[in-house]
């Protein structure tokens, strides 16, 4: 639309000319700008974000024991036991393991394993074996992964009990004996304070009499859970 302009032209004396011109274009409200800068940003940043934040749930969950934590671990166990050379049976049963983190990733552990089989070869005799050993653990947890590794040399006595054992004076029913224990496991973490022994494999030697050379030497296979307590950091 055009507005009216009235203009005096020099040319004409007493003369006047009425011209057109187009109107001022319309210029937006100042409060409007920011709005509108604001809107394009968040256009702009909005898929940014989004996939940051995908990428931040991806990420694994890092969950590490600190020094002073505690972890009670209750596992399921298969013994392959060779009491004789020669000859071995399975044995089956479970274990609780108390462990204390207290430099890094170095700890102790104190293990209560119990064993049983009823009827070892077919020869109508059973076995009850209890360990209970402890020692030092060691614990390798990477950096952004969600599982740990970790290895022990642990030492202590075996008791071993409705069975026979040879003995100078004819045979007994239950024996004690020293019992040495080395191995390590996976543990798999499902939150801060649970974890699942993913495995768990151990040799284990026993001194008890056998009529031979009074040695065992198992395997000993585990899985189960693993209960955290205390300081814990991700």
């Amino acid at each position: 639309m055009a507005e009216k302009l009235t203009v005096t032209l020099l040319c004409g004396a007493g003369k006047t000319e009425t011209a057109s011109r187009p109107a001022a274009a319309r210029t937006l409200p100042a409060r409007t700008a920011p709005i509108l800068l604001w809107a394009a940003a968040a256009i702009l940043f909005t898929p940014a974000a989004l996939a940051a934040q995908t990428a931040a749930s991806q990420t694994p969950q890092t969950i590490q024991s600190t020094p002073g934590s505690l972890q009670l671990a209750v596992t399921y166990n298969a013994t392959l036991a060779n009491p004789i050379s020669g000859t071995s049976f399975w044995m089956q049963g479970g274990s609780v393991q108390l462990e204390g983190r207290f430099y890094r990733g170095l700890g102790a552990v104190a293990d209560i394993a119990g064993a049983h089989t009823a009827n070892i070869n077919s020869t109508g005799v059973g076995l009850d074996l209890v360990t209970a050993v402890f020692g030092p653990r060691y614990t390798f947890a990477p950096a952004r992964k969600k599982y740990s590794l970790f290895a022990q040399a642990l030492a202590g006595e075996a008791f071993g009990f409705n069975s026979i054992f040879p003995a100078p004076t004819g045979a007994i029913d239950s024996q004690y004996g020293l019992a040495v224990e080395m191995g390590g496991g996976l543990d798999l973490n499902l939150s801060p304070h649970l974890a699942l022994r993913a495995f768990q494999a151990n040799w284990l030697r026993t001194q008890m009499p056998n009529s031979t050379n009074n040695l065992q030497n198992s395997l000993q296979l585990g899985a189960g859970v693993v209960f955290r307590f205390g300081r814990l950091r991700r």
